[in-house]
């Protein structure tokens, strides 16, 4: 092996064919905990736009937002209460347009959450739906006489009681989010016409959001509560039902199509031979979210945390490879972190693992896979998982329904505590930490959820001047990929896939070679290559062998 050294090859034959959403990463933003510029406690969109040279510094192509509809808030903005507004916490219509304005001018689009399963029950679809039988919009959700024992994903029963209408509603989430009707097409074309009017505000396309769920089972129409015994698990249900796709090709000719734009939908039950059918030309989406190396630890679709297992090495790589030769034809959104899931330092290395090199070994995998990175706020910097006490701390719903059903199956306060620290969606949603001062620099008011205890020691004005920080290590990355024709087009190999302590694969295109190692251990791994030239690392200096931790790609 040579000295380190930066790649920086010139683009061939190839990359030019590739979108703009393909060559570079998208920035993932939770607005309600990004820059808060009026004291309230709560991040704006005025924030956005005053950091957006920062986006713009990692190479950002495009900003995801998560909602920032009017909502109550009960699931933080995923309940929503009007699709074609602006919630006042985060500001306005003007505040959004100048952000598409302003966004543009840097070669940044704006993609925005579509939230289309459900939405809020103080959405007024849903106030006159639930008044009476007869009202013009009684059918615009799921309503029956009697329940199924589905369980919801955050807790307790599916179905809840409606006393106005005497019947129960279907909500696969909490009970404040009501699942529509998607068989009534004047749903749909509601739904479409909110989608078309952010696009014609100049939006850069959608990530949907919970969309396996929208086609139901047609027992639940036809009164036949005929379900296993037992509470089961209204995601096994309901996910995926045969005819969901009828109804997404009609999305995609309704909205999609004739706009430059990029679409992700958010599906964790499509198989990998399904995938084709759901992405690309023949699909409905340009990328599709699945879960299965971000939920490895879970078995079947069984999300309760504390149903966990731990991770084996083998079966984190065998999720990725799966995903990278079923998206060979295709494309893929490559990501480790978002707003649902902890923070990956802890979600994928062991405890007493040193978060920078891991963050910065994660950030190596994240730029070489195939496909376009998706950076979480707070992941380049390499923000780790909060630690609260007390359950009454934690203000994410799916928390407490996790939290009370360990309770309910025997397990002790602490116990149960120790697996919503672990996978609390709140660890991803603490502010963002911009400098040493105060809330770190997000609020000059009270965080509407508390900063990170270590602020002062991980933060962007201190990794900004740090050339070996991982913010800047991102950085370096973003320019690599975008510089290289192997990464952004070549063919992915998964090399010792039965090793428990190495990550290793290639990315080759003609007899150009990388080889990308990862050591996910605290202890010194024997490197099983030898020569090639080392591209770049998370140490600074070589060795013939892996360190604790020790990421690095190597060119041949």
């Amino acid at each position: 092996m040579g000295a380190a050294a930066y790649f920086s090859p010139t683009i061939a034959f190839g990359a030019e064919n590739l979108r703009w959403w393909q060559k570079n990463p998208v920035y993932q933003i939770y607005p309600k905990s990004f820059l808060d510029t009026n004291g309230s406690g709560t991040g704006d969109l005025q924030g956005i736009i005053k950091k957006l040279d920062y986006i713009k510094s990692l190479g950002a192509c495009a900003i995801w937002l998560t909602p920032i509809y009017p909502s109550p808030m009960v699931d933080n903005g995923y309940d929503i209460a009007n699709y074609t507004d602006i919630d006042p916490r985060f500001g306005n219509m003007d505040d959004f347009d100048e952000l598409i304005a302003e966004s543009r001018k840097r070669g940044i689009k704006i993609v925005m959450d579509l939230v289309f399963n459900h939405s809020s029950d103080q959405h007024s679809w849903f106030l006159e739906s639930k008044s009476s039988k007869t009202n013009p919009k009684a059918d615009w959700y799921i309503w029956r006489d009697e329940k199924t024992n589905w369980r919801g994903i955050f807790g307790g029963s599916a179905w809840e009681f409606c006393e106005e209408r005497q019947q129960y509603y279907l909500h696969t989430f909490a009970k404040q989010q009501p699942d529509l009707n998607w068989e009534n097409p004047e749903v749909r074309k509601a739904l479409y016409d909110a989608a078309n009017f952010w696009l014609d505000k100049g939006v850069g396309g959608f990530r949907i959001d919970a969309i396996v769920y929208i086609k139901k089972p047609s027992k639940i129409a036809d009164g036949k509560p005929d379900m296993p015994d037992g509470m089961c698990s209204v995601h096994n249900m309901i996910a995926n039902t045969p005819g969901i796709l009828d109804f997404l090709h009609e999305f995609r000719r309704e909205v999609f199509d004739g706009h430059d734009i990029f679409t992700v939908g958010e599906a964790n039950s499509v198989k990998s031979e399904d995938l084709s059918k759901w992405v690309g030309k023949n699909g409905v989406f340009d990328m599709l979210f699945e879960f299965n190396h971000s939920n490895v630890m879970f078995n079947n679709g069984d999300e309760v945390w504390h149903h966990s297992k731990p991770i084996r090495l083998s079966e984190l790589k065998k999720a990725l490879s799966d995903s990278q030769k079923s998206t060979k034809n295709l494309w893929y959104p490559i990501y480790f972190e978002n707003h649902d899931k902890p923070r990956s330092v802890n979600n994928f290395f062991v405890s007493g693992t040193d978060k920078k090199l891991a963050a910065k070994a994660l950030a190596i995998v994240l730029f070489s896979l195939r496909g376009t990175p998706f950076i979480y706020q707070g992941e380049e910097i390499g923000l780790d998982n909060t630690k609260f006490d007390s359950i009454s701390d934690y203000d994410d719903i799916s928390s407490h329904g996790n939290y009370k059903l360990a309770r309910e199956e025997g397990l002790s306060d602490k116990e149960a505590m120790k697996f919503v620290q672990k996978f609390s969606r709140d660890n991803a949603r603490t502010p963002m930490q911009w400098n040493s001062e105060k809330n770190a620099g997000f609020t000059s008011g009270k965080a509407w959820l508390p900063v990170h205890s270590d602020f002062k020691a991980c933060n962007v004005e201190i990794e900004e001047k740090n050339p070996d920080s991982v913010l800047n290590f991102y950085r370096k990355l973003s320019k690599l990929r975008n510089s290289s024709e192997i990464l952004l087009n070549g063919e992915y190999e998964e090399l010792y896939p039965e090793n428990e302590e190495i990550y290793m694969f290639s990315r080759s295109l003609g007899e150009k070679k990388l080889i990308i190692t990862v050591n996910f251990t605290t202890h010194d791994v024997k490197l099983p290559i030898s020569g090639g030239k080392k591209v770049i690392g998370n140490y600074a200096d070589e060795k013939n062998y892996l360190r604790a931790t020790e990421a690095a790609i190597y060119e041949f």
